[in-house]
Order: C-alpha cells, then sequence, then structure tokens
C-alpha cells in the first residue's frame, strides 16, 4: 500500500470537488445525446486541472476527451453521464417517490453520475502524480454520451476517436465489488417502420392496408422465434407509433423499436438476420412497406487477463470498499423494500450466508472465487475492448439485491455510500493506471494478450458503414431540411 499512499491522499483530497460534480449530473439528468450540461461540468473541472480538451469527437457533439501529458504512453479512462427517462426520485427515500425538483423525469438509475465523475478524478489524480514526480505518460479522459441502448462508444470507435490509446480503464457502479470482467451480450437496436393504406375501418376495410397488423405480426413472429435461440440470446421491443387512436381507421403507419442480444458479434448477427426476415414476412401478409432504420449497436466485452491481474493487485491493497455502520444502517432500509430472493441471491453470489445482516459488500473476492460469469446485459465498453487492451472494476455504491435501470439506485446516487463507491473506484483505476505507467511490462504483457486473442478473432463492426450516430443523422436531416425549404419545396 506504502507506494500507492500519496496516489490515494490525492483522491481524497480531491474527492469532496468531484462528489459534487457527480451530485450536480445527477440533479438534473440528460437523456442519451442530450447531455450537455454534463460535458460542460465536466470540461470545467478538467480545464480546472489543466486538461486540454477535445470536443465534439467523432463528431458527436456530446462526445470529448480531454487529456494532460505531452510523452509516453496513452493510458484512456472511460466516463458516462446519460440517465434514464421516467425514473425521476426522491434522494435517499427509500419509498417511491419522485423528485419534487426534478422537472423532466428523468433519473440516473444506472449510476452514471457517479461513474463519469470517478473516472475524471481517477484521470486528474493520475495526471497529477506523474506531474509531480516527473513521470512520462499521456492520460486521457474519454467522456462517453449514450451508453443506455445506444451504443455512444461503438459510434466513437467507428469514428477512430481511440486511434493511439495503448490501455482504456473504466468502472461501474454496483451492488457488489468485482475486479474480473463478467461477459455481457452484443446487441443491435433497429426500428421496423411500416407504411400501409388508411380506410374506414367500418365501411371500406377491405380498401385498407394496416401498419398496425404489420407491427403486431411482427412481435407475434418473434414471440415464436423465442424457443428457437440461445438461452442467452434477448429481445426486447416498444411499439414507437401505434398509428393512431382511432379504432375505426385502418392505421397507415406503425413503428416499433427492437433490440437483439445475443453471446457474441456473430450469433447477435445471426439472430438480427431472423428478426429481419419476420419483419420482413409481416409486411408481406399486410402488404405494407417496410424501412428498417439501423440506431445502433455493441460488441460484447473482450476480457484481459493481464491487465485484471495488475487490476486485482491494486484492489487486493485497497481492501473493500470502507462502508461504516451508518452506510450498512441507510442500505438496509433500501434492501428491506426489494426482492427478497434477489437479496439473497446477491449475497450468495460473494460468498456471504443468506441471513447476512451487512446490506453493502465491503469484501473483495479472492481469484479462486471469482469466476467469469456471463450477464444477460450490454455494454458498449465493448467495443473499446476490441480497439484496445480495456480491464474495468465493479464498486459496490448500492445495497445488495439492487437492480440497475430502476429507481431504488436513483434514490441511492448521492447517498454517502454511492459517494464512496465512486471514491474507491477512483483510487483502484488511477492505482492500476500508474502500475502500468511505471512498469511497461505489465502493459506489454495485456498489449500481447490483445493482439494474440484480436489475431484469432479479428474485431468487425456491428454498425454499417453507412449509419451515422443519431445527433450526427438528425443534424444532417435538418440540413436537407432547410435546404428545400429555402428552395421553396
Amino acid at each position: 500500500m506504502e507506494h500507492l499512499n500519496p496516489l490515494i491522499e490525492d483522491v481524497e483530497a480531491l474527492a469532496p470537488e468531484f462528489t459534487a460534480l457527480s451530485d450536480a449530473i445527477w440533479d438534473e439528468p440528460e437523456l442519451r445525446w442530450e447531455e450537455h450540461t454534463a460535458v460542460t461540468r465536466q470540461v470545467v473541472v478538467a480545464k480546472k486541472y489543466g486538461f486540454s480538451i477535445t470536443r465534439d469527437v467523432a463528431g458527436i457533439p456530446t462526445a470529448f476527451y480531454a487529456e494532460k501529458g505531452s510523452t509516453g504512453p496513452v493510458i484512456a479512462f472511460l466516463g458516462e453521464y446519460d440517465a434514464l427517462a421516467e425514473l425521476s426520485q426522491d434522494s435517499g427515500n427509500p419509498e417511491r417517490c419522485p423528485d419534487p425538483d426534478n422537472h423532466s423525469g428523468n433519473g440516473q438509475g444506472c449510476g452514471h453520475h457517479l461513474l463519469g465523475a470517478g473516472s475524471l478524478l481517477a484521470a486528474v489524480a493520475t495526471a497529477r502524480y506523474l506531474e509531480k514526480n516527473g513521470l512520462p505518460g499521456r492520460v486521457r479522459y474519454y467522456g462517453c454520451p449514450a451508453e443506455e441502448a445506444a451504443a455512444g462508444k461503438s459510434f466513437m470507435v467507428k469514428g477512430g476517436a481511440f486511434a493511439g490509446v495503448d490501455t482504456a480503464i473504466t468502472w461501474h457502479p454496483f451492488a457488489s465489488t468485482l475486479w474480473k470482467q463478467n461477459l455481457m451480450l452484443a446487441y443491435t437496436q433497429v426500428y421496423f417502420h411500416y407504411k400501409g393504406v388508411a380506410a374506414h375501418a367500418g365501411a371500406s376495410p377491405h380498401m385498407g392496408r394496416s401498419a398496425l397488423d404489420a407491427v403486431e405480426l411482427l412481435n407475434v413472429g418473434t414471440n415464436f422465434l423465442r424457443e428457437h435461440m440461445p438461452d442467452t440470446a434477448r429481445i426486447h421491443y416498444a411499439i414507437t407509433d401505434a398509428g393512431g387512436l382511432s379504432p375505426n381507421v385502418v392505421q397507415p403507419q406503425a413503428s416499433v423499436y427492437y433490440i437483439i442480444r445475443a453471446t457474441d458479434g456473430q450469433q447477435m448477427r445471426a439472430l438480427y438476420d431472423r428478426v429481419l426476415k419476420v419483419a420482413q414476412g409481416a409486411a408481406l401478409m399486410t402488404e405494407t412497406e417496410l424501412t428498417v432504420e439501423f440506431d445502433g449497436a455493441c460488441s460484447e466485452i473482450l476480457p484481459n487477463a493481464a491487465l485484471e491481474k495488475v487490476l486485482y493487485q491494486n484492489v487486493k491493497e485497497l481492501g473493500g470498499v470502507p462502508f461504516d455502520a451508518s452506510d450498512q444502517t441507510t442500505a438496509a432500509r433500501f434492501a428491506a423494500g426489494l426482492d427478497r430472493r434477489e437479496v439473497r441471491t446477491a449475497k450468495t453470489a460473494v460468498g456471504w450466508g443468506a441471513n447476512e445482516e451487512k446490506a453493502l459488500h465491503d469484501e473483495i473476492p479472492e481469484p479462486d472465487t471469482l469466476p467469469r460469469a456471463q450477464l444477460t446485459g450490454s455494454s458498449d465498453v465493448g467495443d473499446v475492448s476490441w480497439s484496445v487492451p480495456t480491464v474495468q472494476i465493479m464498486a459496490a455504491s448500492f445495497a445488495l439485491g439492487t437492480p440497475l435501470h430502476t429507481w431504488q439506485v436513483v434514490a441511492q446516487g448521492k447517498v454517502p455510500a454511492a459517494h464512496k463507491g465512486m471514491i474507491y473506484a477512483a483510487k483502484a483505476m488511477a492505482g492500476t493506471a500508474l502500475s502500468l505507467f511505471t512498469d511497461p511490462a505489465l502493459m506489454a504483457q495485456a498489449k500481447s494478450e490483445f493482439d494474440d486473442l484480436t489475431a484469432e478473432t479479428p474485431y468487425i463492426c456491428p454498425i454499417p458503414d453507412d449509419v451515422l450516430a443519431p445527433p450526427i443523422r438528425r443534424a444532417k436531416a435538418d440540413e436537407i431540411q432547410t435546404e428545400l425549404e429555402m428552395q421553396g419545396v
């Protein structure tokens, strides 16, 4: 621990400013691609500590990176800040109660306010350590938008944003602390738009061609498909346009938004192709026109065991997140309202008995007790991990059993335990970066492993060449519309 002490002390000295930054982003939750206030807040802090700023990374308005240092390898810290819709919640309240000061209705239901502030804290502390000790190294913090079902980092990778980076480090708030990367699913997200023919549903239904019928047939066909896809695969959908509010009008248009997940990119593409055939069949059955709008995609995460070994040595020295009795009491209030089976399962997963009284995970699992689990969620960290050796720590920040993407996460997002999880993650990430900067052999091992894995299975970008990030797409559409209006079209 002795070699980490100066770095740890610096993180702790900086922590109040960065917990305030995290809380400020929690206070103004912004949805994917719209995180302008969060970006501004982070840029102001990064500039304060001498980082140079590059805006509009990969052409995306809410993507940026902040860099400090002029020589040596480049280590990137990945941050996020987007929120989720309809999850507004009063801070610290274990009962469902939207935040009365939040007029957007959004909420930080995945802890991204902590994620971004914690990663920036790690970047600042690492850069300060290098500068104070005259060590070479370039520290880069990436502000990454739209992780939530939008694949912001995947579009950034596609745009070459991570060129020249030697190693990437990130974290995620979680209910337990894990230093070994769990496996996650690749996914594709796509809109299916159907165009039909309107008609009077009573007087002349034979003249109509229902776009809503097409959407319903697509959904029914996909539900039959579920029996014939791998157990870990997932398909979700939301009807975004039902075609109208009048049942006596044959709906002339309708749209549905699909997310298709599978273990890896190859399996995901195969499943997407099958869903696409069902969508085409629905159009054929209803004599409607189908337009497919590809919205985004991400790859599965590629773990790097060499980097995980470095991370483990740092978290082993740090120990678990230092929760106190007050933190445990507060977390127990939230745990009391959670599904008891999920709480028991979560406690068992970290090696505790089902009746363990503690509600917050404050330990570090040993290597022989921590398997690499296959989760059925997804993260756009996946595409970064296929572009550069990447490591990620999950740091305990919420009560065990708390499911992500819920108001319970929002409610716990500003309590002291969440701040402690963020500060702990910053220490672990900064310590890992310092290990890599000061021991070139460790970085060489990580790169060698990465090269071997990607030589065996080359990276295939899951986003087609002609698909632009949604904000760029919208901007171009607005430009075309403005030009047409100026021409009087």
